[in-house]
């Protein structure tokens, strides 16, 4: 059998309210990882490896940061005649209609486009996480198993509320969904990751559309519609696997990084691809102290650097001292100040002779220097998560 006609459908619009000032002046997905990866370098790369070469972003909110590292799709060679990268950014319609309120509803509005490219399955995955994951094995058991949607699980150690938890049966085929439910039943949660055929999701979206009107999240509507109408298994993901929406969960997967336990972003024959900055290599001074980091090109460290990652450009002055951090690019440590558990925003000038951050919360020091807690982020928990 064939490869069948895939398209490849990452949402990349979502706002990220829950990632505080990270999020205010540039699109979630473009958020760094590791130094000089971005979070949307995720999706293309594992699509690109997957040999799935018809790739389409859904974006929404402050795309151009965004438009500018995708760069036409060229770090994943995804500048093509035909096919290859197509952005999709906002519109208004002749029906007036705006801005989309949800994944489903982003989806929607992207339908003719699908039904005129006409593909076999539409495989559509989310910006927000990181994994690698080989979207060939996907396909081998949506076809072994005559599935009208697939969709990635995995366990999580976390509390599920934030996520969709999902029930299964010894065969695989899923028997349940709850969507961010008060009381889950088991940790299993749907990780993102869903291989519709083509047919059945354009079917799907008409019928809900013309039933509900204006359409949501796919946890509200999309899937509980395809769990009557369909069949759906699961494909399990057992490997690593990290949702980057809150402060929290963005500062643990970066210094997994550093333990070993994490994504692993260099893997031979699977890479994570991204554009990298064109600059000199990190400059490391006879005063400077840094161990388990990861130094960004282009950083001149002169102080101490303890388990962080440092973006590029970043300036740690002698007598400075930055443990178990994240530095986004081109952050300023003056000397005498102490960071510990923090997320320094790009730009960010840290000056004062003080210490910033506390063992058991993480930190975030805006681009403003103005300095907040993960807590502080806790009651947008519940709000809709966008696309």
């Amino acid at each position: 059998m064939g490869m069948p006609r895939i398209l490849g459908l990452v949402l990349a619009g979502g706002q990220g309210s829950r990632l505080g000032a990270l999020t205010e002046d540039r699109a979630k997905p473009v958020l760094p990882v590791g130094g000089t990866y971005r979070r949307i370098d995720v999706a293309p790369s594992n699509l690109a490896h997957s040999h799935i070469e018809d790739v389409w972003v859904i974006q929404q909110y402050l795309p151009h940061s965004l438009n500018e590292h995708l760069a036409n799709g060229r770090p994943w060679d995804l500048d093509r005649t035909h096919g290859g990268l197509r952005v999709l950014p906002p519109f208004q319609g002749a029906d007036g209609a705006g801005f989309a309120h949800g994944n489903t509803d982003a989806l929607n509005r992207q339908k003719q486009l699908i039904r005129e490219f006409d593909p076999e399955l539409v495989l559509m995955l989310s910006a927000d996480h990181l994994y690698t994951l080989d979207f060939q094995d996907l396909l081998d058991t949506h076809r072994g198993r005559g599935a009208d949607l697939t969709l990635v699980t995995t366990l999580v150690d976390e509390d599920p509320t934030r996520y969709a938890v999902v029930s299964t049966d010894d065969a695989g085929t899923v028997t349940g969904f709850a969507y961010k439910p008060e009381h889950p039943q088991g940790r299993l949660v749907a990780a993102e990751i869903f291989l519709f055929e083509a047919p059945a999701l354009l079917t799907a979206l008409d019928e809900l559309e013309a039933r509900d009107g204006e359409l949501g999240d796919y946890g509200d509507d999309l899937l509980p519609w395809f769990m009557d109408h369909h069949t759906v298994v699961e494909h399990r993901l057992n490997g690593y696997w990290m949702d980057l929406g809150t402060l929290q969960s963005y500062w643990t997967a970066q210094l997994q990084l550093l333990d070993g336990n994490g994504a692993e972003l260099d893997q031979p024959g699977w890479p994570i691809r991204t554009a990298q900055p064109q600059l000199l290599p990190a400059r490391i001074h006879a005063t400077a102290r840094v161990s388990d980091s990861l130094i960004a090109a282009g950083a001149d460290i002169r102080g101490t650097v303890e388990h962080s990652v440092i973006g590029p450009r970043t300036v740690i002055e002698d007598g400075a001292t930055v443990r178990h951090s994240v530095l986004l690019d081109g952050v300023h440590v003056a000397a005498g100040v102490t960071l510990e558990n923090v997320i320094a925003d790009a730009g960010a000038h840290i000056s004062g002779g003080n210490r910033r951050g506390r063992s058991g919360a993480v930190t975030l020091i805006g681009d403003d220097g103005l300095v907040s807690t993960a807590e502080d982020f806790d009651r947008s928990a519940a709000l809709p998560r966008g696309f």
